[in-house]
C-alpha cells in the first residue's frame, strides 16, 4: 500500500518546524508524491504564523516543484461547541484547499470526558469548512468512535491516521486501531498523514500502514491512496482545485 500524497505537513511558518514550503515540496516530489498539503498551525498556538499568512497562501501556485500544493491550515478546536480559530467569514476569504481540525492541549484543555469529546466532534462534523479530523485518537480526548465516525461519514469528514502520533503521543496505538476499525465499519474515509515538521519526516507512514493492512482497511476509503481518490474527495468538499487537477492530469 503506497500513498500518493501527504496531507499534513508543517513549514518554518510554524516556528517549531524546520523547512520552507519549497523544500517540503521538493522532498514530496523526490518521494514520488502527486500532492502535499501545507497545514501550518492556526493562531491560537504560540508557534503559529501571523493571520496574514493564511490569507496569502492562495497566492502560491497550485503546482510547484513538480507536485500539487494544497494550501491549508491545522485549525485548533477551542471549545466543546466546536469553535475554531477562524470564523466562517474568515474561512471564506482565505479560500483554503484543506482544513484540518485538531485538539491541542495548549489551545484548549488537557483532557475531556468521553461524553464531552463525543459532543465536540459531533459539533465539528457540522462545520462545512472542516475537511479532515486531525490526530483524534489521544486517550485524553477519547470519544465514541462508532457513533461519531457514522456522522463523519454522513458529513464527508475525513479522519486522519496520523503517523506522528507514535512519536508525539505514544501509548495511543490501540485507540488508533479502534478508530480505524470504526471507520472501516462505517465507511468513513481516512487520510494517512505524516504530520511532518521537517522534510526528513515527510511521507513517513510506517507506524500506520502496517496496522491498516493488518485490519484489511479498504483502499477506496483512503483519500490519499490514489490520485482518483484524492481528486474525488476534494470535489466532494467543493474545492475548486479538484477541477484544475483533473484538467491537468486527465483523470
Amino acid at each position: 500500500m503506497e500513498m500518493i500524497a501527504d496531507l499534513h505537513m508543517h513549514t518554518m511558518a510554524s516556528n517549531h518546524a524546520f523547512n520552507t514550503v519549497t523544500e517540503m515540496a521538493r522532498r514530496a516530489k523526490e518521494l514520488g508524491f502527486f500532492a502535499a498539503a501545507v497545514t501550518d498551525h492556526a493562531p491560537r498556538l504560540p508557534d503559529s504564523p501571523h493571520p496574514w499568512y493564511y490569507y496569502s497562501l492562495k497566492r502560491l501556485p497550485d503546482f510547484i516543484e513538480g507536485i500539487w500544493l494544497l494550501k491549508g491550515v491545522e485549525a485548533n478546536v477551542l471549545s466543546v461547541q466546536g469553535e475554531l480559530d477562524f470564523t466562517p467569514a474568515e474561512f471564506d476569504k482565505m479560500e483554503l484547499d484543506w482544513v484540518i481540525a485538531s485538539i491541542h492541549g495548549d489551545a484548549f484543555c488537557p483532557s475531556l470526558t468521553e461524553d464531552e469529546a463525543t459532543q465536540l466532534w459531533l459539533n465539528i462534523a457540522q462545520n462545512p469548512y472542516v475537511d479532515c479530523i486531525g490526530h483524534s485518537e489521544s486517550r485524553e480526548y477519547r470519544y465514541d468512535y462508532d457513533a461519531v465516525t457514522k456522522v463523519f461519514a454522513q458529513k464527508h469528514k475525513i479522519v486522519e491516521m496520523n503517523a506522528n502520533s507514535a512519536i508525539a503521543r505514544p501509548g495511543n496505538e490501540e485507540n488508533l486501531r479502534a478508530l480505524a476499525l470504526a471507520c472501516k465499519r462505517n465507511g468513513t474515509k481516512v487520510a494517512v498523514n505524516s504530520d511532518a515538521h521537517s522534510m526528513y519526516r515527510l511521507g513517513c507512514f510506517d507506524s500506520v500502514l502496517p496496522m491498516l493492512q493488518e485490519i484489511d482497511f479498504p483502499v477506496e476509503l483512503i483519500v490519499n491512496a490514489s490520485k482518483e481518490n484524492l481528486i474525488a474527495a476534494l470535489r466532494e468538499h467543493q474545492k475548486p482545485v479538484a477541477d484544475r487537477m483533473e484538467e491537468r492530469t486527465g483523470i
